[in-house]
């Protein structure tokens, strides 16, 4: 975040400093005001720019065996700008290649989801799924695994119809 403000400001002086070179040689003929326009509107596009470039730069730092699942567009009032093109705020990943399965339950397996957000922390939450009866469940207090692999104390819940999450835990790699 901190680069960002500092990405922003420098695209503003940038600006602002092109403003006077070019006003230099004309010997200040531009108006006065287009030096304060031009470094505003430098400092918008760099942020926007930011916003719109987050889920890429994100998703291009995964370490190998992350496949993201589902994505969350936004779209706000004070961005105008979002209603034509929302951009992605948040993203669920699936971490495919740490998944655990056990050789007598091969239908289940538990994969751990991570969760990303704009200007949040990045959540790792494991979760236990059900391949073949199409269901899911969380890891909590409670939950205890025999030794032929059955779930015991789980609260199962189905997965709801074409739920991406569950497409990508369940999905043979």
């Amino acid at each position: 975040m901190f680069f960002e403000l500092i990405g922003t400001i420098v695209a503003g002086v940038a600006a602002a400093l092109l403003v006077w070179a070019i006003n230099r040689p004309l010997k200040g003929r531009l108006p006065r005001w287009l030096m304060p326009v031009a470094a505003g509107a430098a400092m918008l596009l760099a942020a926007i720019s930011s916003e719109y470039g987050w889920y890429d730069r994100t998703r291009e730092r995964m370490p190998e065996g992350m496949v993201v699942a589902q994505t969350i567009e936004e779209r706000s009032f004070y961005r105008p700008w979002t209603y034509a093109a929302p951009y992605v705020t948040r993203f669920v990943a699936v971490d495919v290649a740490a998944k655990r399965t056990h050789p007598d339950q091969p239908g289940q397996r538990i994969v751990d989801l991570v969760f990303y957000g704009r200007w949040a922390r990045t959540a790792k939450i494991p979760m236990l799924f059900d391949c073949a009866e199409g269901r899911r469940a969380d890891i909590a207090d409670g939950v205890a695994f025999a030794p032929d692999g059955a779930v015991e104390g789980a609260d199962w819940r189905a997965a709801p119809e074409g739920d991406p999450v569950f497409a990508a835990a369940c999905a043979e790699v």
